[in-house]
Parts: C-alpha cells; sequence; structure tokens
C-alpha cells in the first residue's frame, strides 16, 4: 500500500481536523524530542496499534524509516485514512511547528552505541600507533563487532548501553 505523504502545513490541518499523529520511532527518541500530541507506537509495536475511526498521520524523524515501512503501516491502519509526515519531525521543526524537547533524557541507543564505537575504534587506534600494535585488536573487535550487529540485528553494545544508570533512570 502507498501512502500519501503530507507537508508539515499539511499535517498541521489534518491534526486541527482531528487526525492522530503516530510517532513510530522508539520510546527513547519519543522521550527526548516529540511532537506535542503525538502517540508514540515504536514500529515493532505497530501491530498493536488501535484506529478510532480518526485519520492517521504516522512520523519518524527524517521520513526514511515511515517511507521505508509504508506498506506495514497501512495495514495497522486498516479502512482508516493514513499518510506519511514528509520528512519527518526534522521537518517539522524546521517548518516551525512546535517540538516539546527534553534534554533531561538520555540519547537514544543508537547515537550512544556510535559515540561508544566511535571512541573505542580511536582509542585503539591511537593506542596502537602509540604505544603497542596489539592495542588495534580493540579496533578489531569493535568493527567485528558492529558487523555482527548489521548482519543478526543484535548489538551487544546496544544491550550493554541500555543497562548502564543513566539509562535504567531515564527508563524509570
Amino acid at each position: 500500500m502507498t501512502l500519501v505523504t503530507l507537508s508539515p502545513a499539511d499535517t498541521r490541518a489534518a491534526i486541527d481536523a482531528g487526525a492522530r499523529l503516530i510517532d513510530i520511532r522508539g520510546a527513547d527518541e519519543h522521550a527526548r524530542e516529540r511532537i506535542p500530541g503525538a502517540i508514540n507506537v515504536p514500529l515493532d509495536r505497530i501491530v498493536d496499534l488501535r484506529c478510532d475511526g480518526r485519520p492517521i498521520v504516522f512520523h519518524c524523524r527524517s521520513g526514511m524509516r515511515t517511507a521505508a515501512h509504508a506498506g506495514q503501516l497501512g495495514a495497522a491502519a486498516g479502512d482508516v485514512p493514513a499518510y506519511i509526515l514528509e520528512g519527518g519531525i526534522d521537518a517539522w521543526r524546521q517548518a516551525g511547528q512546535p517540538i516539546v524537547t527534553d534534554r533531561s533524557k538520555p540519547l537514544e541507543i543508537m547515537r550512544q552505541v556510535q559515540i561508544t564505537a566511535g571512541a573505542l575504534v580511536l582509542i585503539g587506534v591511537v593506542l596502537g600507533l602509540f604505544v603497542a600494535p596489539a592495542f588495534l585488536g580493540l579496533s578489531a573487535f569493535v568493527g567485528a563487532g558492529l558487523m555482527f550487529a548489521g548482519v543478526t540485528g543484535w548489538c551487544g553494545m546496544a544491550n550493554l548501553l541500555r543497562v548502564m544508570p543513566w539509562n535504567r533512570r531515564a527508563a524509570a
């Protein structure tokens, strides 16, 4: 199913006319930054979406996730008219529409993974060049872990970061 995209202005008009805005990003992304009134139903739980007859506008961060999963989103909406916010929350913000930001919430887990993996690779390379070549193994280990995560969909670093104190406090 192909869903029609709406501009931020058209989305605002649809919301004002009674449409529901569904944020398909993860709960950690939604907690840190969201469109006021958006309901968080992460993509992996979209089958749990309960439609009440009102039109639905789906959004993510940039519009890529919603576009890539339009068929799944359309199926979850059923007979209810469903749309995609073109450009996601990024376009919404650029159009001057209101955003709720809570900087007290931790960064999204995948951003934490990117920062941690990048730091470990950099440390491994620097130590390998200036201290002992064996430290290059750290960079290789992190690279292998990222490849494993990409192939299997299971990321040990993300799971480890989820239990860190700053992330446990945010989930409570």
